[in-house]
């Protein structure tokens, strides 16, 4: 239901109040909390389990999911580089794990507005080449860790997000609460309200993905990014398609650059033929893009009807839809990972690879090295201080020499499409990844968006219904849904904002960015108004990233709302 600014929220009760009325907290104590149900949090809890059954310890571990089960809120391209993996599962093959379909060929192509030009093979840099990887729906790959992690005894809690960070008399991480329920839009108690219980770690892990609400609280309370640059994202759009028999190719990679994006905003595209018929296609775009009349949404749909492109889902059903983003800035751009009580894993840190375009293998890997310097702590019997040893044993890592690599692609893309492929190319081919000179991201993504007065509105080419598509039919095949009568999870820091800067300086951005129809300016007795249809939200977490102010802060709704994404 669409929520009207003016709407007033001034009787609601605060949490000491719901406190005083319905408490105290129910709690439960366990000596690995971990935040977040995807590769980087159940490979934590997994290897947790591992190393307790080889030392012939108990450790108990519990995983939260705020999705209303494991991989209803995993979104990736996916080809997957199964190297973490195979650490993690030696045979996993022999377990079941859904990598069925290896890559086979690779095509990198530059597209103009009529032309593609294909670059040989032996010219591409390493980071884009698949020998050896899965093309994988990473949300049923993540299923599939769920189920390893429960055989294992890991206790995990779909439908319940982690909503607030439990400190100790010391200041240090000592769990999480979990979201109450059952509060209607005004944030007062129903008759079904049940209030947020505490689970309480002696080390709790957070593994939230790209732009994790608590993280970002952790990163700013501990000032974990203070030598950092600033981080760096991008929004992937993706859907599934069932193709026609005659133009699948199982197996085949496709990546884009180029063509429907100027030259001067970070994006490309991907095109993966899984096996079954099925097609997964999507397109990334940098989020430090400076044109406020730029739609992400609208840039894939007309990328799909590229003359190159368009062949493939002619003929074809679109049978998915979401969107997410990414965690892209690099190494540059990693904070610190560890704090007092707890760590950073996965994509709440910044671990993908942006020049692969993967970040599945790092997230498990740093969930594993979390878990283990974890339950080396554990084993020593401490808890609640800084879990010294998973950074050093990230810095010994392969994954940091991969990452080092590839420190300085982000920065080089964006300085622009022909400065950055030929830097690029001249660090990743020539030579090798061992460059003796760093890039340095100087902006955040939020301050590069320019005023409107700046550029000219886009004129995209209205939805077929057939390769192209409007966002209301496409957030309805993401299967999203939100309890209707729930606070609003879009929050504003300051409600005047929206109509005052970013309607008036920057024709009201938010209608665009969001890939889900969330934000749109509607007309209330002769003057705008923002309203905020959080209903659609499909939890990418863009508006969070983008707001020129960063006035909105997104905050976890009430637990098991947002996208289902099945077998994306």
């Amino acid at each position: 239901m669409p929520y009207f600014l003016k709407k007033s929220r001034r009787n609601c009760m605060n949490q000491a109040q719901l406190l005083e009325q319905f408490g105290p907290r129910e709690s439960m104590d366990y000596d690995l909390v971990i935040v977040g149900g995807g590769p980087a949090g159940l490979s934590a809890a997994i290897k947790a389990k591992q190393l307790a059954n080889e030392s012939g310890k108990e450790i108990s571990v519990c995983v939260l999911e705020k999705g209303s089960e494991i991989g209803a809120h995993i979104l990736s391209g996916a080809v997957m580089d199964p190297k973490a993996l195979t650490e993690l599962f030696p045979n996993w093959k022999a377990l079941g794990a859904p990598l069925n379909t290896e890559v086979t060929h690779d095509q990198f192509l530059f597209l103009t507005s009529d032309n593609s030009y294909q670059v040989p093979n032996w010219m591409l840099p390493h980071c884009f080449k698949n020998e050896g990887n899965y093309i994988v729906s990473l949300a049923n790959v993540t299923r599939w860790l769920g189920e390893q992690a429960e055989a294992l005894g890991v206790e995990i809690f779909p439908g319940f997000p982690a909503a607030e960070i439990l400190y100790n008399e010391q200041g240090a991480v000592s769990g999480v609460i979990t979201g109450s329920m059952g509060l209607d839009k005004e944030g007062n108690p129903t008759d079904q309200f049940q209030l947020g219980m505490e689970l309480r770690g002696k080390y709790t892990l957070f593994a939230e993905g790209a732009r994790g609400h608590l993280g970002k609280q952790l990163i700013a309370k501990f000032a974990l990014d203070k030598d950092s640059d600033p981080q760096s994202y991008g929004i992937g759009i993706k859907e599934l398609w069932e193709i026609e028999p005659s133009k699948s190719k199982p197996g085949l990679v496709v990546h884009t650059a180029g063509w429907p994006l100027e030259s001067d905003t970070y994006g490309g595209s991907f095109l993966y033929h899984l096996g079954d018929n099925k097609v997964a296609v999507g397109l990334v775009i940098g989020l430090s893009y400076k044109n406020p009349y730029l739609s992400p949404f609208e840039e894939f749909q007309r990328y799909k009807l590229h003359p190159k492109i368009r062949d493939t889902f002619e003929g074809g059903k679109r049978i998915a839809y979401g969107a997410r983003a990414l965690t892209a800035g690099g190494l540059n751009s990693l904070p610190k990972t560890v704090f007092p009580g707890g760590a950073l894993i996965g994509c709440d840190a910044g671990f993908l690879n942006a020049s692969r375009i993967k970040g599945s293998h790092a997230a498990i890997k740093t969930g594993m090295l979390a878990a283990e310097a974890a339950v080396s702590a554990l084993n020593d019997n401490r808890s609640a201080d800084v879990l010294a040893g998973y950074p050093t044993a990230f810095q010994n890592s392969w994954l940091h020499t991969e990452l080092n690599q590839a420190r300085n692609f982000k920065p080089w893309m964006s300085k622009g499409l022909y400065v950055g492929t030929l830097m690029v190319g001249l660090e990743q081919k020539v030579l090798g990844g061992n460059m003796p000179w760093t890039v340095h991201l100087k902006h955040a993504d939020h301050e590069c968006l320019e005023p409107a007065a700046q550029h000219k509105p886009i004129d995209y080419p209205k939805p077929d219904g057939k390769i192209s598509f409007d966002r209301l039919s496409s957030v309805f095949i993401s299967n999203t849904n939100h309890a209707e009568n729930q606070p609003i999870h879009l929050t504003l820091k300051d409600a005047a904002i929206p109509v005052a800067l970013n309607l008036k300086t920057y024709a009201g951005p938010e209608q665009r960015y969001c890939p889900a129809g969330v934000y749109e300016y509607v007309e209330a007795d002769g003057q705008p108004r923002l309203q905020i249809n959080s209903q659609n939200c499909v939890h990418c977490k863009t508006c969070d990233i983008k707001d020129p102010s960063q006035n909105i802060v997104w905050v976890t709704p009430e637990g098991g709302g947002g996208p289902n994404y099945g077998a994306m």
